[in-house]
């Protein structure tokens, strides 16, 4: 018997399945920053190498960030390079 067909069959009243670590505000929360982060360095004429060297991250996390990988850095390293990025004075994202 395969597994979709035991999950399809689960009643309404079973609790949501869940990740050991799975935070959802956080993963949200880290999902907002990573849009913003990705839109800005788009319109940058900065290179990856040059934001991370100016958020002091290693060069795997930028690369890390731009894959969509983002349980590899924490909300704290995503708000370095996002200032890291504007210097206009916008205000810090959630």
């Amino acid at each position: 018997m395969s597994t979709a067909r035991l999950t399809a069959h689960a009643e309404p009243t079973d609790p949501p399945r869940s990740s050991p670590g799975l935070d959802v505000r956080d993963l949200e929360k880290r999902t907002r920053l990573m849009r913003i982060i990705t839109r800005l360095i788009a319109v940058s004429d900065l290179g990856s190498r040059e934001i991370a060297r100016r958020a002091g991250l290693p060069m795997q996390k930028i690369s890390d960030l731009l894959s969509g990988k983002l349980e590899h850095l924490s909300v704290d390293e995503m708000r370095l390079v996002y200032h890291s990025i504007d210097t206009s004075g916008t205000p810090t994202p959630p």
